[in-house]
């Protein structure tokens, strides 16, 4: 592997985080919190090993712009902003998330764990779709 395929890599972890955090929660609603753990757990650790590609990528290669332009350009722009900021609070708070889950504080959890999901859920898409726009749309 070399460092130009980081990319499609970073793209294919958020989409498995997607599916995981998805997965996760059509568990926890049919009752069977030990597969909603770990589809949680999944969703964290591919998360995780996103953001440690992300940096070696950006760290080697610096940032590429978008070389679209027009309406194209705005909606690029648009969901990325939305998606850097998000990502950045979405951080601390999957950490809260999975730390009182796994204290066995429930009640705590699912308090911060709905707004958690979809949050975390709008990241792992958008970093998709923000990787399909940058590298395969033009």
């Amino acid at each position: 592997m070399e460092i130009s395929d980081l990319p499609a890599v970073n793209a294919t972890l958020n989409g498995i985080s997607a599916i995981f955090l998805a997965t996760g929660y059509v568990f926890i609603r049919r009752g069977d919190a030990t597969l909603h753990k770990r589809c949680m757990l999944a969703a964290l650790t591919s998360s995780v090993l996103f953001l440690t590609s992300y940096v070696t990528y950006h760290l080697n290669t610096g940032s590429r712009p978008f070389p679209g332009t027009g309406a194209v350009r705005v909606v690029y722009f648009t969901i990325l902003i939305s998606h850097v900021l998000l990502a950045i609070a979405i951080v601390p708070l999957a950490l809260m998330t999975a730390s009182r889950g796994l204290r066995a504080q429930y009640e705590r959890h699912v308090r911060i764990a709905r707004w958690t999901l979809p949050l975390w859920l709008y990241v792992s898409v958008t970093g998709v779709v923000i990787y399909l726009m940058l590298y395969q749309l033009y």
